[in-house]
């Protein structure tokens, strides 16, 4: 059955059958790791991202955010929430390569693995590799295996859907699991605050709000007629995401739309060999990225936003993949050479190419048992 299903659909999928769905979030990724590389940083507020005036969290430590400190928050905010915030500067090169080591883990049970980021995954393991029949099992086993190879803690959501699954991971966390049983979805969703939803930003929980919704029970209380009238395309989604539906597959080796790299600037800048030199350093960390993917892009792109948060982009295509590194810096140059001398100063640069041929990971599919029961 097709993700355009009707909303009046009760989910069965007689093609698809009952699924086992586990989604596996690591605690405070890029923090934890920060702290598991550094004794000292261990017990206390961590951030990871940069402490400038125009700073932004990437994530924070569990000690952090008992003091409000929360991701994407900028980071003069969270250092007056809490004065004693330590920051450390990304090392996506480490985060990276922890990553690997856990989805190498993911794949001793099933071929069917959908990396969400570097942090969580949804894993199908309906017929798990191993035979071991039981999705909370191998989950336990997951997070047992993550702590003993990495150091690192990570929490799990089990259930027959990866909406349920996604919302099961986030509920005992950190270091938790959670199990939502076939015929407990519905009810589960029922007590669940609706800004926990997948897709429901603070702006959508606002307008909920104002209509007297707050729970997936009040939700659920609307029909698809009201849900429409208010939410437009997204009311199939929420019709169904009220009552525990979910017809999404695992996708496996999902590929990756871009990869690109951009900075925040202390100041802005409206010099133009000041921003050439900004770009050298992006294009330097971009190209890095696309040489360890392995990846080959035909589009360019330069994003410039402005003090007042408005964007400017320029991009360009060839009918070719990008060759070289030269010929990748060359456009990303041009681009910016097209839109100087610039009308006001910018805040933000960024460079990224897409229409990707090649992905990082091609990894073999081993062959999938069958047969196995379906117990959670």
């Amino acid at each position: 059955m097709s993700d355009s299903a009707s909303p009046d659909d009760d989910g069965d999928d007689p093609a698809q059958g009952l699924r086992k769905i586990i989604h596996v979030d690591m605690d405070a990724f890029y923090a934890s790791v920060e702290q598991r590389d550094d004794l000292a940083l261990r017990g206390k507020p961590v951030a990871v991202g940069g402490d400038g005036p125009r700073g932004v969290l990437t994530t924070c430590s569990y000690e952090a955010r008992k003091f409000g400190c929360r991701s994407a928050m900028p980071s003069a905010t969270a250092k007056r929430l809490c004065p004693g915030l330590i920051f450390r500067r990304p090392r996506f090169d480490v985060y990276t390569g922890v990553s690997r080591q856990v989805r190498a883990i993911f794949f001793d049970y099933t071929p069917l693995v959908e990396p969400l980021s570097l942090d969580e995954a949804f894993l199908d393991v309906t017929e798990d590799l191993r035979g071991i029949g039981s999705a909370t099992r191998i989950a336990e086993l997951i997070r047992k295996r993550i702590r003993e190879e990495t150091g690192l803690t990570a929490s799990a959501g089990v259930s027959y859907n990866k909406f349920l699954a996604k919302l099961a991971s986030d509920q005992n966390k950190p270091d938790g699991l959670c199990l939502i049983r076939p015929g407990e979805g519905a009810q589960f969703v029922a007590a669940m605050p609706v800004r926990r939803f997948f897709g429901i930003g603070p702006r959508g929980a606002e307008k909920m709000a104002a209509l007297g919704i707050e729970t997936g029970a009040d939700l659920a209380a609307h029909d698809i007629d009201f849900l429409r009238r208010h939410f437009g395309s997204q009311a199939d989604y929420l019709y169904r995401a009220a009552r525990g539906i979910d017809l999404r597959r695992v996708k496996a080796n999902r590929a990756r739309k871009s990869l690109g790299a951009e900075r925040t600037f202390d100041k802005d800048i409206s010099s133009g060999s000041a921003l050439r030199e900004v770009l050298e350093r992006i294009i330097a960390i971009t190209w890095e990225r696309i040489a360890k993917a392995q990846a080959q892009g035909r589009t360019v792109t330069l994003k410039l936003k402005h003090a007042d948060f408005t964007a400017l982009t320029r991009a360009r295509s060839l009918a070719r993949p990008v060759a070289t590194r030269d010929e990748f810096a060359a456009i990303g140059h041009a681009l910016l050479d097209e839109v100087l001398p610039l009308a006001q100063p910018v805040r933000l640069m960024g460079l990224t190419l897409s229409q990707l041929d090649g992905e990082e990971e091609a990894i073999p599919q081993p062959a999938r048992k069958t047969g196995q029961l379906p117990l959670f």
